[in-house]
């Protein structure tokens, strides 16, 4: 902390208030518009500033960063173009519910009001769209901001938030008094509500627990494994939480949201007690509010989250909790609980122990399932797999093995482009990790050209792009709503391995199933960036377990 006496520009005050905080990592599209920032940060060398080449990058690489640290990632992006081009990321990190601050250097106080250039009003853009948008138009204040900043965006339900910067602000030379690191506060669970749970628990017959989402962490995964192994408590994950606990956990049932185990599906729908940690049960883990519905008649609904507001806020809620998931699952697992025995976590384990197989398909030049198995028996557990929305990632939830806490990094959101951005974050974070990026061809060009910023920061990460000449997930809806009526949805790619060579990264295509190994063994033995280009027929691998001819079948049925 700095003497207050001491004038500084609000530059300055800034920075020395962000590593006060404990920021190690900024990432950023530079801009004129905090220039004062980029000054102060040129002396910090607490801090690493990762330069990106677009503002969707940027932020993407921020929410990914905050998901994987728990702390707010930290994104600097200049006024209009660049806010907007960005805002992509606030709207991820709100819906995965992980800490971010979005930092927009803006237009001169002087200027406000007038349309200046690229002037917007950011705290009404962003409102919506995050836990709380501010503008700071008081050198001296940075300090109390940068505090409530990192306050707000950890407590409760962790989220996004935005803070404009105008840009004579951040020119002025104050005295500010710092403030001291901001430590989010323990939630302890009421121990009365756990012994209702408890009780609930002895009454239950065939009970499911649905995990991950707010607040998750790896206190809370081992400490909820270790309960939920020694009652025999099926495990299931809300959507793209694949990692909330190691899935060789022989209580783990897989996963919800899209293209799920029909048999957890039934399991979810006879169950008599549904034990909630972290999810918010939102459209895609309840299918659409159907799988569970707001009100889920002869279902029993223990609800365990970090922020009041969202307990009852959709669901019916027989028992609420409001805990921080580590102080919740240690807490449960220290209880009595001997008396409590299920075998259905056991049966549950066994159904997607059968799901998660791959049974090879010789019809298929290069079937993904089995790329997928490859890639499981190269690579360790904890390879932290990276990626955006498509439906090439259906083969990735059902075929992959996740190993726990920060293996899994996808936006709930399903926004494109988020995994060579994630997996850049995530290699930055962890050097000494396997990343993977796993992207579809439409998918990639959202943000491709991270690999620059990949290859400039020395990154070491795999990218597997699957391109099958199509918007594939849309071109599923359409063949199911207007069979044979294709429009819009086909793409013509570049060659992308040698687009990965251009970019200084190693490249190589595959387009048969006996070549993708000796490939994968190829790009393991080599460092930095390397992309693999896999080409498939969309006609035949539409989505996991699927054909245009089986959903055109099954629409006319």
């Amino acid at each position: 902390m700095s003497d207050a006496a001491t004038p500084r520009t609000g530059g300055q005050i800034l920075v020395d208030n962000l590593v006060t905080q404990g920021c190690d990592r900024i990432f950023c599209v530079p801009g004129e518009s905090y220039l004062a920032v980029l000054d102060a940060l040129h002396d910090t060398s607490e801090i690493d500033l990762v330069v990106c080449r677009q503002e969707g990058g940027v932020s993407f690489m921020a929410a990914a960063d905050g998901a994987m640290t728990g702390k707010p990632g930290i994104a600097f992006v200049t006024r209009g173009p660049g806010a907007t081009n960005g805002s992509i990321g606030v709207h991820v990190a709100m819906q995965d519910s992980v800490p971010m601050i979005y930092f927009i250097g803006d237009v001169g106080r002087s200027d406000k009001d007038r349309e200046a250039f690229q002037e917007i009003d950011f705290p009404a853009m962003f409102g919506p769209m995050c836990k709380w948008a501010a503008k700071i138009d008081q050198a001296e204040r940075i300090p109390e901001y940068i505090a409530r900043a990192y306050a707000v965006a950890m407590n409760g339900r962790p989220g996004p938030v935005v803070l404009a910067l105008p840009e004579d602000m951040l020119r002025d030379t104050v005295e500010a008094m710092d403030r001291p690191k901001i430590i989010r506060p323990a939630q302890h669970p009421d121990p009365e509500a756990i012994a209702v749970m408890m009780e609930l628990l002895k009454d239950a017959v065939s009970p499911v627990a649905i995990v991950g989402g707010a607040d998750w962490c790896a206190g809370a995964s081992h400490y909820f494994r270790e309960f939920a192994e020694d009652i025999g408590l099926p495990v299931a994950c809300g959507f793209r939480r694949q990692d909330a606990i190691a899935n060789e956990s022989p209580v783990w049932a897989g996963n919800l949201g899209y293209g799920p185990n029909p048999k957890l599906l039934e399991r979810i729908r006879g169950a008599d007690l549904l034990l909630v940690v972290g999810a918010r049960l939102g459209e895609a883990t309840t299918d659409g509010y159907t799988l569970i519905t707001p009100d889920h008649p002869d279902q029993t609904l223990v609800h365990v989250h970090p922020d009041p507001e969202e307990l009852g806020s959709v669901y019916r809620t027989d028992l609420a909790i409001c805990a921080d998931m580590r102080e919740f699952s240690e807490e449960t697992s220290l209880w009595e609980h001997d008396i409590i025995d299920f075998d259905c976590g056991k049966e549950a384990h066994a159904e997607w122990e059968a799901w998660n197989t791959v049974e090879p398909n010789d019809d298929l030049t290069l079937d993904l399932a089995q790329c997928v198995k490859a890639v499981r028996e190269t690579l360790p557990a904890d390879s932290i797999i990276c990626n955006g929305a498509g439906n090439f990632s259906g083969w990735w939830h059902r075929y992959w093995r996740y190993g726990g806490p920060v293996c899994q990094l996808a936006p709930t959101a399903g926004a494109m482009g988020y995994g060579v951005p994630a997996a850049v974050g995530a290699a930055l974070r962890y050097p000494d990790r396997q990343v993977i990026a796993v992207a579809g061809d439409g998918d990639f060009l959202m943000n491709g050209q991270e690999l620059a910023t990949a290859v400039q920061h020395g990154c070491n990460m795999l990218v597997i792009v699957i391109d099958n000449g199509s918007y594939g997930t849309i071109r599923m809806h359409q063949e199911r709503n207007y069979p044979e009526r294709l429009s819009g949805t086909a793409l013509t790619n570049p060659d992308f391995a040698a687009l990965a060579r251009a970019y200084g990264a190693s490249g190589e295509t595959v387009e048969q199933t006996a070549d993708f190994a000796p490939a994968l063994d190829r790009a393991k033995e080599k460092k930095g960036v390397r992309l693999l280009h896999l080409k498939i027929d969309v006609e035949d691998q539409l989505a996991a377990g699927t054909s245009v001819a089986k959903v055109r079948s099954a629409s006319q049925s």
